[in-house]
């Protein structure tokens, strides 16, 4: 498929300028300070200006190196050879009490080197940081833990994360030539289910478009992980990050993610952000959580029937067609 010479104006990203230049700077200076990793970098997000002219970010823990070798990741693939930092839980609390931030997600690079996929780690991080920080709201964005659902509880019932956040990234048929060979989306969505079982009040997936799926597949998808009991849901428009990872598809317009956005509320998520820069730990999704955990009367119950939602796949199709 050859693509056009240049991104569409609606990928095209403002570089800050002013104060939100300065914020973004300091927050780099903070994180580098600490020690502190974030996805922002490693994984080349195309809202890292916006989001640290704000004064957020994604804390990464476990380390700069993963073993799973997604073809449309940019995070360094090796074997950490089971290496921990055991001061990390309470240096990334520490750090997270000099901020002052009211919500903060917490992800992990794949650690399939580690007995427990990391589990108990993420844990105890969360813990310390609830310790130091007892109002911050905490969302962790974890890999799949090999599929071993006692780590998935453990995870779930020792941290008490108050959003739990794992990816199925892209659409059934295409989780074997786009994600790492270990991935599946049965795995993804087993592991999102087993989550809420575990007494994870809100769970969170993200899909990115652009990588050769069809309008009725991501229909399918959304629908899917409806299923799966996930409450909130991100889609976004995959970017290359070099030559040598999965090719661009296609530019998804703007018009199409407004209508999967207009379908995943009918289905009965509770939020959808949908956009071609929306990325899985995205501020809009960040602030409704906020809003929803923090008391302000978002219901997180809200289901709508099958037949309500086949009613409005018809029409978001047109729409997008």
């Amino acid at each position: 498929m050859t693509l056009p010479p240049r991104k569409p104006d609606w990928l095209r990203i403002r570089l800050p300028s002013g104060e939100r230049q300065e914020r973004m700077n300091s927050m780099r200076a903070r994180m580098r300070s600490r020690d502190l990793h974030t996805v922002c970098e490693e994984a080349g997000c195309p809202n890292l200006f916006e989001c640290w002219g704000e004064g957020t970010a994604t804390i990464m823990i476990l380390g700069e190196t993963c073993t799973r070798a997604c073809k449309f990741c940019s995070v360094h693939t090796g074997d950490p050879g089971g290496l921990v930092d055991p001061r990390e839980p309470e240096s990334t609390a520490t750090a997270l009490a000099d901020m002052g931030l009211a919500y903060v997600v917490l992800t992990m690079v794949d650690r399939d080197d580690l007995l427990d996929g990391g589990a108990a780690h993420v844990a105890q991080t969360i813990r310390r940081i609830k310790h130091h920080s007892p109002s911050l709201l905490v969302e962790t964005l974890v890999g799949d833990f090999a599929g071993v659902m006692r780590d998935v509880r453990k995870l779930v019932k020792d941290g008490r994360p108050d959003v739990f956040a794992h990816n199925a990234e892209v659409v059934p048929r295409l989780q074997l030539s786009v994600r790492d060979r270990r991935c599946s989306w049965e795995r993804s969505t087993d592991v999102l289910r087993e989550a809420k079982q575990a007494g994870a009040r809100v769970t969170k997936s993200s899909l990115m478009l652009g990588v050769g799926e069809t309008q009725d597949e991501v229909i399918e998808a959304m629908q899917l992980l409806r299923e799966a009991d996930v409450n909130v849901l991100t889609l976004g428009q995959y970017l290359r990050p070099t030559a040598k990872h999965h090719a661009v598809e296609r530019y998804v317009p703007p018009a199409e993610f407004d209508a999967y956005r207009d379908a995943g509320l009918e289905m009965g998520y509770s939020f959808v952000a949908s956009g071609p820069l929306v990325r899985s730990s995205y501020r809009a999704a960040e602030a409704f959580l906020h809003g929803v955990l923090g008391g302000q009367g978002a219901d997180l119950s809200r289901e709508q029937g099958v037949d309500s939602f086949g009613k409005k796949t018809k029409t978001v199709l047109e729409v997008i067609q």
